[in-house]
């Protein structure tokens, strides 16, 4: 039997490649949740460069949220590292939800990333 930490693997491994071969040469939006914050990058998977990234350890969030790891939180760092990456000139990106779910906060993330004027 698998653990649940060789599940998620295996779930993330999956929908990497199925991102990857469905992008058409766009960027790679990757999401990544601990129990206390949120991460996201701007991943461009031809040159194997970030290109923006955002997480609730950041300088300018830390200040102003109350705790990583909630809904809020998910949504300031969805609207920064849409900011970023329009900085960055990317607009279009693939969404990879890295084997969670697409509930809570990830969503939260990618509508606020949706909303701060990234397409996917």
């Amino acid at each position: 039997m698998m653990t649940p930490k060789e599940l998620h693997a295996r779930r993330t491994e999956r929908t990497r490649y199925q991102i990857k071969r469905k992008a058409r040469g766009r960027a790679r939006l990757s999401v990544y949740r601990s129990g206390a914050n949120i991460y996201a990058q701007v991943i461009d998977d031809a040159q194997g460069k970030t290109l923006a990234s955002a997480s609730t350890l950041d300088a300018d969030l830390r200040k102003t949220l109350r705790t990583g790891a909630d809904k809020k939180a998910a949504v300031a760092v969805g609207k920064l590292v849409a900011e970023r990456a329009k900085k960055a000139g990317v607009t279009q990106v693939v969404f990879d939800r890295g084997g969670y779910v697409y509930h809570g906060r990830v969503k939260e993330l990618a509508e606020a990333a949706r909303e701060a004027g990234l397409y996917f």
